[in-house]
């Protein structure tokens, strides 16, 4: 099937966030936390790249993505290069990045574009009777903090829903927390072993945390995990 482009828009540098829709399809079905893959010739060879749905489920055939462009990549450029109307080759949703069935309250971690599954994970399950979910998330400044202000006006909606921004090379201004996301595990969880993590970010801080969340004696059936190079 095809995905085709109804808009982008830039939401930190970099980073785009694309509307697209299935025109051969009503609805897209999917679970918060899966893929799409894209497939696509680019250079004369056909390739195939997967990306985590940013949106919730509707009863539309549109979904949303958040991409941050490889400069020396093959297959970001061509999709930051695309127009509206403009299609890419689509295979249906996919994968197990997903909230577990019961669900007990969660600490999400993200750094960088990582934050797309958890946007369509919050959207989709936040609610007044909904777990507890409390969202850690790395960037390098502050201007990469991608959605902040939807993740904000959850926070003041929900009281059972912490939204904890921490910025690698912040500017004399910010007040906020510093450092990587390893440096804050011990204030998320609060002393609590009865959550589940999720984590989806680049492969080194997702097996540093695995490692550091071991260590803290978490059981590795409580830490779901999503990582990518």
């Amino acid at each position: 099937m095809q995905a085709r482009l109804i808009e982008s828009l830039e939401i930190a540098p970099d980073v785009l966030h694309f509307v697209f829709e299935a025109p051969e399809l009503e609805r897209v079905d999917f679970i918060p936390g899966q893929f799409v893959s894209f497939t696509d010739t680019v250079h004369s060879k056909n390739i195939t790249r997967a990306y985590s749905i940013a949106s919730a489920p509707a009863d539309t055939n549109r979904f949303e993505l958040c991409l941050n462009l490889v400069k020396d990549g093959i297959f970001s450029p061509h999709l930051f290069a695309m127009k509206p109307g403009d299609a890419v080759e689509m295979r249906p949703p996919l994968g197990q990045f997903v909230l577990r069935n019961p669900p007990r309250d969660s600490i999400l971690i993200a750094t960088g574009t990582g934050i797309a599954p958890f946007r369509s994970i919050l959207q989709a399950h936040l609610n007044e009777t909904s777990q507890a979910f409390t969202l850690l998330f790395g960037v390098r400044h502050e201007h990469s903090l991608m959605y902040r202000e939807e993740f904000e006006e959850m926070a003041r909606r929900f009281s059972h829903f912490r939204f904890l921004p921490t910025l690698t090379r912040p500017e004399p201004t910010w007040t906020g927390r510093t450092g990587r996301v390893q440096a804050h595990l011990e204030e998320v969880t609060g002393g609590r072993r009865d959550v589940d993590f999720y984590l989806c970010g680049l492969k080194l801080m997702v097996n540093d945390v695995r490692t550091i969340l071991k260590e803290m004696g978490f059981d590795r059936k409580q830490i779901l995990y999503e990582k990518y190079d």
